[in-house]
């Protein structure tokens, strides 16, 4: 088939196909809304007609052509054209939407990325760029089975029931929790953070559990409760207790527990209580001399197989030039680390 013939035949098919699209588009009255049909109506004739200004051009342009290169590669030259043609089309269509992009009609936008592009993914986001959040979701959910972004969409414009659905359906608890929060359905976000500081606590991210309790819950006791589970269980011991020193913000009541809680540990996890120390020693100079009691007490105990250790004196004693002598004389071997 000859690019000619190529072209007549698909113009005419293009003449019939478009009647029968406007045939359709009118039959829509019957169960949409009369502006609705009309804007589909209108964007359909309006890229129509550049169809046929674009076959026009060619069919043109291909008679002159004829008149000097004869018939000579028809067969490569029509495939080429066929290709060239769909894709001035579709350049078309970019600029079209591009077009009403600009102008702020993202519906329009989006029925030309969709019907005429088959692109769902750029109608779905042009419409959720333009804030048409309902409208973006349906085409999230129905057309691309998206359920996270229908979700988004969904909590953007506040149609919380139909976000938490599908949150619950993708099984994120805490998001229909925080959902629930938000119209103040607390009984019900307080069941869902509860499965998820559950199964933070069977995971053993215990830290995690607790901030749940904390900072979703406001529940300040249980959050205590399962950071001292954590030191105690050896999970994640070392940001449990940190965690768990830092929720005290009484001084004296810290410094109380700081002291209750080393007089129970066990001897394997006396260096992870020094290095929570450090930051303890750092918070308050009211705590300087628990702690430094403390580390004092552990690097005594654990020098005799830990040599290294004593270095620990430096953080406590920053400013004192003995012990820092101490220490060297300790390590070269020449003395003892304490001096009577």
């Amino acid at each position: 088939m000859n690019r000619q013939k190529f072209i007549d035949k698909f113009m005419a098919a293009f003449v019939l196909l478009a009647m029968f699209k406007i045939i359709g588009i009118v039959a829509q009255l019957f169960h949409e809304s009369f502006w609705s049909v009309a804007g589909t109506l209108g964007i359909f004739l309006i890229v129509a007609f550049i169809i046929l200004i674009v076959i026009t051009s060619l069919k043109d342009k291909e008679q002159n052509n004829r008149n000097s290169a004869g018939r000579k590669g028809s067969g490569s030259s029509s495939f080429y054209l066929e290709n060239s043609l769909f894709d001035r089309i579709r350049s078309k269509y970019e600029e079209l939407a591009e077009k009403y992009i600009a102008e702020k009609d993202y519906k329009k936008a989006a029925r030309v990325y969709m019907n005429l592009l088959q692109d769902n993914y750029r109608g779905a986001k042009t419409l959720e760029n333009g804030e048409l959040y309902n409208e973006a979701a349906v085409v999230y959910l129905k057309k691309l089975n998206n359920k996270s972004d229908a979700a988004v969409c969904y909590e953007k414009a506040k149609q919380h029931k139909k976000a938490i659905d599908l949150y619950k359906e993708m099984e994120q608890k805490e998001k229909v929790g925080d959902l629930y929060k938000e119209i103040n359905d607390l009984k019900n976000a307080h069941h869902y953070y509860q499965m998820v500081a559950d199964d933070y606590v069977k995971n053993s991210q215990m830290v995690k559990a607790s901030l749940v309790y904390r900072r979703k819950m406001e529940k300040t006791e249980e959050a205590q409760k399962v950071l001292l589970k954590g030191w105690e269980e050896d999970k994640d011991a070392f940001n449990c207790l940190n965690n768990y020193f830092a929720n005290i913000f009484d001084i004296k009541k810290l410094e109380s527990e700081i002291q209750n809680l080393y007089e129970k540990a066990p001897a394997h996890k006396k260096i992870t209580y020094l290095d929570v120390m450090k930051y303890e020693f750092k918070k308050d100079p009211k705590l300087h001399t628990v702690t430094r009691n403390i580390a004092y007490e552990i690097i005594a105990e654990k020098v005799s197989t830990r040599s290294e250790i004593v270095n620990e004196l430096k953080f406590f004693n920053p400013n004192d030039e003995v012990i820092l002598k101490d220490i060297s004389r300790f390590k070269t071997g020449r003395n003892k680390m304490f001096r009577n």
